[in-house]
Parts: C-alpha cells; structure tokens; sequence
C-alpha cells in the first residue's frame, strides 16, 4: 500500500492518478489524514514539496503569483514525476500525462495551425511525453481530422445499442454485462424497450444524417439468431440503412459466434464486426473466463469469411495475468493468419468493478504489460498494412501505456473517431448506456441509462424523458 499524505485535496486526483502509474500494482491512498505517508506532499504560499519518509529525497517547485489553475497543475506533476522517475529510476511512456486524452491535446494544436514539430515539443515539455508517443498522437490526430473532414458535423449523428448480456463475465470486465441465460425468457421485452426509445429519437432527429450504428454490449451475438433478426429488421424500419458510412456489431466472444447469426447481420447490411480473441493462449483464456477455444476464434472468422465479412476487427490485451514477450509473440503469430482489417490493441486497465481487481492480490505480480510486447503488437499491425487511427488511455492500465485502434485504409472505425473526439451527437438506447449531444455553446452534454436491466424496462418512459430533456439544450 503507498500512502500519499497532502495539504490540498484540490490535488487529489492528480497526485493519485501519477503516483498510482509508478505503482501500478499497488493500492495507492492520497488523504489530509494518513499516518505514515510513504510519501508527503505540502503545497504553501508559492511552493510545492515533495518528499519520502525516508527523506532520501526532497524537491520542491515555485509557482509564480497569478500562475492560473492548469498551470500550477503541471507544475505539481512535473515535480512528482521527476522525483519518482529519479527515486525509482523509471521513466514513463506518456510522462505526466494524466486526464487528458493524447489525440485531443495534437488535434486542438493543429487546429492552431502548429507544425508537428511544435506540437511535439510542447507536447514533451509540457507533459515529459516520449518522442514515441508523442509522434503517435500526431499521426493519429491527423488521420482522425481526415476521416472527421467526411462527416456532416452541422447534421451528422450516430446511433449506439446496448446489448448487455454475455455468455460469462471475463475476469477483468467491468462493462454492464449479465449473463444471457438469467434474461432469457425477457430478450423480447429488452428489444421492444429499445425500439420505444428508437422511435421517439427517430422523430426527433428530422432532417439530419444517421453517420454511424455501433452495436455494443456485453456481447449481441450472445442473443439467438431470431432474435437478433428481430432487433436488426426493427432498426430497419426506422431507419434507412443502406445509407450508413458504417454498421457495427460487437461479435465479440467466438463461443456467441455462428454462421445463422453471421447471415443474419449479412442480409442487414452489417459492413464491420468485431471478433475478439483477446489472447491466442488457451491457458490465460481460461483463466480470464472467456470459455471459448482458440480453435472457436479461428471457426469464427472461417465463417465470417463464408458469408461475405470483409471487415473484421480482433481485439487483443497485453498484460494479462502470466503474459509476457513468449506469450504476446505467439498470439501476434496467429492473428496475423487471420488477416483482420483492423486491430485494436488493448493494455489491460484494471477496472474498480472487475473481478480481477477483487482479487488483485492473487494476479498482481501477473499482470505485466512492457515497451517490448508493445512493440510486438505495432509489428504485427505495421504486418498486416494497419495504420493507427484512434488512441485513448484510461486509469490503472499496466505499463501505463494505452489503447490504440489499427485498420487498413478504408476500414477505419467511424464510429470510434466520433465518440472520442465528440463532434456529432451519439444517440444511445439500452441499460447503460450513455446519450451525448452538442448543446448551443457545441459543448458535450450527456444523459444516462440506467445499468441495471430489470430496472430500465420497468422505467423505460424514464429513460425516453431523459433523453427528451436532453434534445431540448441541441441547436433548433
């Protein structure tokens, strides 16, 4: 346990999000009332110091008089993260760089019409940002500004469904899942619920462009094939399909994957699917929970391929618990036979709700994730002609390194550059999930589903208000 001991909980969750990146494995705690600090931070008049118990190093960093609010901040963590970069000796990919997505930072600079070279160097003195990664998120800010330069952002908008059921629940999810076979006998009233918040949407939405649907979950392809013909021929009657940039749907679990389902989504216009072996090693799939083969992923996109599927996403995590170089190197081999057009490469974040952060004590010294599986992963995308196009980050990910989307030209994810980089409105229906639209000002403003399943069917007229609500701050 490293205990953080502060005079300013203003800080909180800085001084927690950095010190907890140089200790990924451990509970971090940062309070005004911790005996024993491993380590202490003390902000007075214009100075911060930071210092461990043993008092084996002290540093301390001015902030000048009128120095405003962000600024005193980056001081504050520049100063943290030089200490324990010196007292640990280890330097972090993304330096400093906490809360704030990469991309956005490059984009909003470019914006400024800033040279690349600009933006890198800002982007290391500001953050102490590797050349490595701050080049990444040029490059990936600039093929996002190319695909966002096709969208209709006066009239664009996109459609995301919640299918939150599973065939089990993986060890480091956290997502609003259920199992499949305790809503069994309720799938029809879950789909009539959405398609009572489809059709008021549908009226509200006069006049603009459906961009993109992304079909989520949990897993969609856990729902039978009648059933997912149901969900499917009711989004047909409401919208026109045929008019799409793109039409996702999380396949996911191969174990949920069969060719019935498969010619369902076919004969719907589904142009991209995800199938996600997440490893290759059957050993960490079975201890993650995934209850599928590596045999099921490779049926799975056999399948696919019978049926017309020319655009296929794997999802794959580093830092499972017991992988390393051997193990990342032999997924990378057998993904590469299975020729996906895109590749998102996830670093295992260790999610509050999770079971495997229930028994983190049990994988801790497992859940491993280095610049050198890194490196195997962009190998395998540079192999297969995948460009990276999205990039985010998220809390408590192992190596502090972060989750990047690789496709080949033409098979980007639409619909992932529009939810990271919030420039149309993303209309969201099901239990859990979450509705965003630009308000007069263009700022991001949100309306939530209930998770709990049970609970949004019952208060399905609810969660229509919200959303009503919710339209009322868009422009007339």
């Amino acid at each position: 346990m490293i205990y953080v001991l502060i005079n300013d909980s203003s800080f909180e969750y800085d001084v927690h999000s950095l010190v907890k990146a140089f200790y990924p494995g451990e509970d971090v705690t940062v309070s005004e009332n911790t005996e024993d600090p491993t380590f202490t931070l003390n902000f007075s008049g214009n100075k911060f110091c930071f210092f461990d118990k043993e008092r084996s190093f002290e540093n301390e960093a001015e902030v000048k008089e009128g120095t405003k609010r962000p600024e005193v901040k980056n001081i504050l963590k520049r100063l943290i993260y030089q200490s324990l970069s010196a007292h640990l000796n280890v330097n972090l990919p993304w330096g400093d760089l906490t809360g704030i997505r990469p991309t956005k930072i490059a984009t909003k600079l470019l914006s400024e019409n800033k040279s690349d070279e600009e933006i890198l160097n800002y982007m290391k003195e500001t953050y102490l940002v590797s050349d490595e990664k701050g080049l990444l998120s040029i490059e990936i800010a600039h093929r996002e500004a190319r695909i966002i330069d096709l969208i209709d952002r006066s009239k664009g908008y996109s459609i995301y469904i919640g299918i939150p059921f599973c065939p089990t629940t993986c060890l480091y999810c956290s997502f609003t899942s259920n199992p499949i076979v305790k809503y069994k006998e309720r799938i029809d009233e879950y789909i009539d619920c959405i398609e009572k918040e489809l059709a008021f949407t549908i009226n509200k939405r006069k006049g603009k462009i459906l961009d993109t649907i992304y079909i989520g979950g949990g897993t969609p392809t856990s729902l039978d094939a009648d059933k997912l013909e149901k969900l499917l021929s009711m989004i047909d009657r409401y919208v026109d399909v045929t008019k799409l940039k793109e039409f996702t749907v999380e396949a996911g679990r191969p174990d949920s994957i069969d060719i019935d389902k498969l010619r369902v989504l076919k004969a719907h216009h589904v142009s991209r699917i995800s199938i996600n072996p997440q490893t290759m090693n059957q050993k960490t799939l079975d201890l993650i929970g995934r209850r599928h083969s590596v045999e099921d992923v490779i049926r799975a996109f056999t399948l696919a391929r019978e049926v017309g599927m020319d655009n296929i996403n794997a999802d794959i995590i580093l830092g499972l618990p017991g992988e390393g170089v051997k193990e990342v190197m032999h997924t990378a081999e057998e993904i590469k036979k299975l020729s996906p057009e895109s590749l998102t490469v996830h670093s295992l974040a260790i999610k509050r709700g999770s079971r495997l952060n229930e028994t983190l004590s049990d994988y801790k010294d497992m859940t491993v994730n280095t610049s050198e599986t890194m490196k195997i992963a962009g190998e395998l995308a540079e192999s297969l002609n995948l460009k990276p196009y999205y990039l985010y980050r998220q809390k408590n990910m192992a190596g502090n390194f972060e989750n990047t989307g690789y496709a080949k030209e033409g098979a980007y994810g639409i619909y992932n550059i529009l939810i990271m980089e919030e420039v149309e409105p993303i209309i969201a229906f099901g239990a859990g999930s979450v509705t965003k639209i630009l308000d007069t000002d263009k700022k991001p403003q949100r309306c939530d589903n209930v998770k709990d399943v049970a609970l949004y069917m019952d208060s399905i007229d609810e969660m229509i208000e919200r959303k009503r609500v919710l339209f009322t701050l868009e422009d007339k």
